[in-house]
């Protein structure tokens, strides 16, 4: 019996269906319910015949143009207001497309790895999330997970409306986002919800990046990194599943029972984390869509390589705002929550949070602190609220002007006398601990470099550190280990940001 893959075949189909179409067709990012970009030109775009007239109409509004000589057509609504009642959108050609239910408010991408992809049902108090959610003016797209080697022009998607039947689906960190969005400003927020769990930041990356000759070292040590990473971790597995076998085999022959759990495989690269792949079938296919700009939570797939990820992540920034022809769309993410991954004195994952900080230099970027809601023995925290809601705050703030405290305490000059080391604050109003209890997740060092627990006092804006083991000391940081259970926060309930002054 002869087999079809019946996935490449659909695949083959979708990607030229745009040069098959008999009849005009809009983008599949275009069907009823859509939310489409506030105050911007709004640009629509589809397939036709070769030289079909197509006429699109909108929000009172008329554009006209001819398929060109690849059945590929494209018009330009002008920029409109917010409007929250539902219109449609005709495109006429030979044929008739009519979408319902409209809206016109601010799209915003939502991209990156699992704890994107953590959908409202499996976030925190979900039964209670779900049945509040009547937020009608709030939408919502996922993008169909799907691989291509090049760049494609169709995806499978529906906005649907935001209620207690639909939201359960939607990402968590998104969903909360959109909400203290939409309650601030009194608009329709879409979220075009594009991500993958367990990818790196290299599958998301335009082709033309992963080429470009200024970021071929980075690329050629970001391989050698993955190399050798693999390498090791199938050593280390060879070795720990033959003394498993040997210990399930000595059990057996001695009669007793064996319930040590195998050691788990570890991580290969497969085809979603190859470079390019992801960009090519989930995010080429949306552009050049409208939007006010993007948030992101990934970096778990980098962890173990911090020292290329900046390169690698402000590449893609620059990339998406240039593919989507939005060069101070503004970019925002969730830096790494804490995670106990059993790895010990293993610096990875504060020195990923480290990229990501130093990716701040980029304009209109921010950043959500996230190490007060991290889960010991899951990746995923269930706490998506405050996730969205911190990611929000630096969106009311930065980008649509309001007065929201957005940052948490940010580490501004240290001091030193005799044994202390005193180290001040911005952003720092009502300096406080979450729990009443003296600041955690402090450390200094002297010129050995060796770093000590530091005993924690603080007053005003400034917190002053000691330890037996530090007599002359002279660096700090704080919050720089994997697991971390730090209490420092401003006013606004914000938690202070990790670094270090060793590294700078």
């Amino acid at each position: 019996m002869r087999f079809v893959n019946t996935d490449l075949v659909l695949l083959a189909a979708l990607t030229t269906l745009g040069s098959l179409q008999a009849e005009v067709s809009l983008a599949p990012i275009f069907t009823d319910h859509a939310v489409l970009q506030r105050n911007q030109p709004i640009p629509v775009w589809g397939w036709s015949d070769p030289g079909e007239k197509i006429t699109v109409k909108f929000s009172g509004k008329t554009t006209k143009t001819v398929g060109d000589e690849n059945g590929q057509w494209r018009v330009e609504l002008p920029a409109l207001p917010a409007k929250s009642k539902g219109q449609n959108l005709t495109a006429i050609g030979t044929n008739e497309i009519r979408l319902h239910d409209i809206l016109i408010g601010d799209v915003w991408l939502c991209g990156g790895q699992s704890n994107m992809e953590m959908v409202v049902r499996n976030s925190r108090d979900a039964a209670a999330e779900i049945a509040a959610a009547d937020f009608a003016q709030i939408r919502h797209i996922k993008v169909a997970k799907n691989i291509a080697a090049d760049p494609i022009t169709e995806m499978s998607g529906e906005w649907t409306v935001c209620s207690p039947e639909t939201v359960g689906d939607y990402t968590a960190a998104g969903y909360f986002f959109a909400r203290r969005l939409h309650q601030d400003l009194n608009v329709p927020i879409g979220l075009l919800n594009s991500n993958w769990g367990g990818t790196p930041v290299e599958s998301w990356l335009p082709p033309s990046v992963m080429s470009d000759p200024d970021l071929a070292v980075t690329v050629a040590s970001h391989q050698v990194v993955i190399n050798d990473g693999i390498l090791a971790q199938n050593i280390t597995y060879r070795d720990n599943l033959a003394a498993w076998n040997a210990s399930k085999a000595m059990a057996a022959e001695n009669g007793e029972a064996f319930s040590e759990i195998a050691p788990n495989m570890p991580w290969q690269p497969g085809a979603f984390k190859t470079a390019s792949l992801l960009y090519n079938a989930m995010i080429e296919p949306v552009i050049p869509y409208a939007l006010t700009g993007f948030i992101w939570y990934q970096g778990e797939g980098n962890a173990n390589q911090p020292e290329t990820y900046r390169d690698m992540f402000v590449a893609l920034i620059e990339s998406w705002r240039e593919k989507f022809d939005a060069p101070a769309a503004p970019f925002y993410w969730a830096q790494l929550a804490s995670w106990d991954s059993g790895g010990g004195e293993n610096l990875d994952w504060p020195l990923l949070r480290e990229a990501q900080h130093h990716t701040l230099a980029l304009p209109h970027t921010g950043q959500a602190i996230l190490t007060d809601i991290g889960e010991a023995f899951d990746i995923h925290p269930k706490n998506k609220q405050d996730v969205g809601d911190r990611l929000a705050r630096i969106a009311l703030a930065e980008h649509y002007g309001q007065d929201v405290k957005f940052r948490g305490p940010v580490h501004r000059s240290i001091t030193f006398e005799g044994n202390q080391i005193s180290v001040a604050f911005d952003h720092a109003e009502g300096l406080t601990t979450s729990d009443g209890e003296s600041p955690r997740e402090f450390e200094i060092a002297g010129v050995d470099g060796v770093f000590h627990s530091a005993n924690a006092t603080l007053s005003g804006a400034t917190i002053t550190l000691t330890s037996e083991s530090v007599p002359v000391p002279r660096d700090v940081r704080h919050a720089w280990h994997r697991w971390i259970e730090p209490n420092l926060q401003n006013a606004a309930g914000l938690p202070a940001e990790p670094f270090r002054t060793d590294g700078e």
